[in-house]
């Protein structure tokens, strides 16, 4: 099978790659290099002495990215490429709007055009806004708490309706909660250009020196410890659940089908650094700050779904994602 994967250069793409081309999967990857770097090309072939063909094009160019489906016989597309801070959306609404969904439209029409009829599509949990309750089961209601979440529930009903307009489509979206940590071999990993929006490669870039102090957003809120609880998650387990989506397209029934990808365990701020100080011997100096806008108390997955259609479940451990994010760092500084 040949697969397109969009943002394939960056951190979750890049896994899915590695992933990919060790199943034996012909692949294509297109990235615009707006938040990942030329040289994850190299790396990638490194881990899965594999090749792969490659272009730098943005989605917004129909055009270039006509010539990518021109140029080859697509059979599946995994959508990664996308602006994904949730800071810098409340700051910059309109260049999420205009980027994600845009480009995605422009992806989904080219895709149609050339009866391309499998996608998996990068969500996020963010399309549960607050949630009254957790852990979160995929039927619960969805709103939003900032642009970039409003753009992947706006996508989310796109492709949805797109599915009911068009029999032969079928999408897998793919509510991702917190992916962390880094491929075992500390080849690549999250290695976001300026200072990290993420929580792990921000507290590894204090651990290594290259910034003071973590700023903790927020220590008032109704959890354990007072910090922000999310549902972690290792790359590389959520990079196997795109490969899940793509098995679970082969079956005949057509349509759009939505999965959780996350462990089902909360974790709050300070259970990661506590962790990471553990696991690696290293302190983490850090500061309480005010919470960023947009943020929540609390968000963990229920993964059950996921396991019960997609025969997919997080294997790795908390631990397990701090000492491979350490890993990379060292290898990478």
């Amino acid at each position: 099978m040949t697969i397109l994967v969009t943002g394939g250069l960056g951190y979750i793409g890049s896994h899915t790659c590695v992933e990919l081309l060790e199943k034996g999967e012909n692949l294509i990857v297109l990235d615009n290099l707006s938040n990942s770097k030329l040289d994850t090309i190299e790396k990638i072939e490194k881990i899965t002495n594999k090749t792969f063909k490659f272009y730098k094009v943005d989605l917004l160019n129909k055009e270039e990215v006509k010539r990518v489906f021109d140029e080859n016989e697509i059979d599946a597309v995994i959508h990664f490429a996308g602006l994904k801070a949730v800071g810098e959306s409340v700051q910059k609404p309109l260049l999420y709007y205009n980027n994600n969904i845009t480009g995605t439209l422009n992806l989904v029409e080219i895709m149609q055009e050339h009866q391309v009829n499998k996608l998996v599509f990068s969500s996020s949990a963010t399309v549960y806004g607050n949630p009254d309750r957790v852990p979160i089961k995929e039927d619960m209601p969805l709103s939003t708490t900032n642009p970039y979440g409003s753009t992947k529930l706006m996508l989310e009903q796109v492709l949805q309706d797109i599915c009911l307009a068009n029999s032969q489509f079928k999408v897998v979206i793919l509510r991702y909660f917190n992916p962390i940590g880094a491929h075992k071999s500390g080849i690549i990993g999250e290695n976001p250009n300026g200072i990290p929006n993420n929580l792990m490669p921000y507290i590894c870039k204090v651990a290594s020196g290259k910034l003071n102090f973590l700023n903790i957003y927020g220590n008032d809120y109704e959890t354990e410890d007072g910090t922000g609880v999310r549902d972690y998650i290792h790359v590389v387990d959520l990079a196997k659940g795109h490969l899940s989506a793509l098995e679970r397209m082969e079956k005949n029934d057509s349509g759009a089908f939505i999965y959780n990808l996350g462990t089902g365990k909360g974790y709050s701020v300070m259970d990661i650094v506590k962790t990471f100080e553990n696991e690696n011997n290293i302190k983490i100096n850090y500061k309480m700050v005010e919470r960023r806008p947009g943020d929540i108390a609390k968000s963990f997955a229920d993964p059950s779904k996921a396991l019960m259609e997609l025969n997919w479940k997080a294997e790795k451990t908390l631990k397990d994602m701090v000492r491979d994010a350490w890993k990379y760092e060292i290898n990478n500084s």
